[in-house]
């Protein structure tokens, strides 16, 4: 039964080094997005510097993996009878790989977008909850950051209420949870101070 799971966190974090930032800056305008602006790998610094459209390639990448190396888990330890634990041990080797790529010199991006599709693909609930906090806090405010870390915590709740039964489920999404908060942490710390920008993520430069 190793082997399944060690072929699942191998693949999940091999998926998590695609990054979709890196990835559509490079064909859009054969730039690394990291050199640009906050020097993030994520969706809301290529937005800042590139523009919604090739936001929306960045969001077909980042979800298209998160959703592949969840699946390629569940496939995995189906077999054994634990393919909701094998999509999330999937998808914790995902972020991990999206936020410390070995192929990118272990500089990747956040991890906020896959993180919705892993919990769109493990557990719908979760996904509309993070999806609703996120949406609220984003909309009233323009920080794309404030939403992100309280659809963070919201994550590692929502698997708590209806996970707490699966230890192996229930323990990835807390990591998982905790892997984002982490990555913010100089975000928060920017709200904290009322330093942090806000930004539109459809329209290239327009912020405050």
């Amino acid at each position: 039964m190793w082997y399944p799971i060690l072929i699942t966190v191998l693949v999940g974090y091999m998926l998590g080094n695609l990054n979709g930032a890196v990835l559509m800056s490079s064909l859009m305008a054969n730039e690394d997005v990291r050199s640009k602006g906050s020097g993030n790998a994520g969706l809301t610094n290529f937005a800042r510097n590139y523009g919604g459209l090739g936001s929306l390639g960045v969001l077909a990448i980042d979800a298209g993996k998160a959703v592949l190396a969840c699946l390629a888990g569940g496939l995995m330890l189906e077999p054994y009878g634990m393919e909701l634990e094998g999509m999330a041990i999937g998808g914790l080797a995902l972020m991990v790989g999206h936020d410390f790529p070995a192929l990118l010199g272990f500089k990747g991006g956040k991890g906020i977008m896959s993180g919705c599709f892993i919990a769109l693909t493990i557990d719908w609930r979760v996904f509309l909850l993070i999806l609703a906090v996120f949406a609220v806090l984003y909309l009233t405010t323009r920080y794309v950051s404030l939403g992100s870390v309280c659809a963070s915590l919201t994550f590692g709740v929502g698997f708590v209420i209806f996970h707490h039964d699966n230890m192996i489920v229930m323990i990835c999404g807390l990591a998982m949870s905790a892997l984002a908060l982490f990555m913010h942490r100089g975000n928060i710390l920017r709200l904290v101070k009322g330093q942090e920008r806000k930004t539109d993520l459809f329209k290239k430069g327009r912020k405050k």
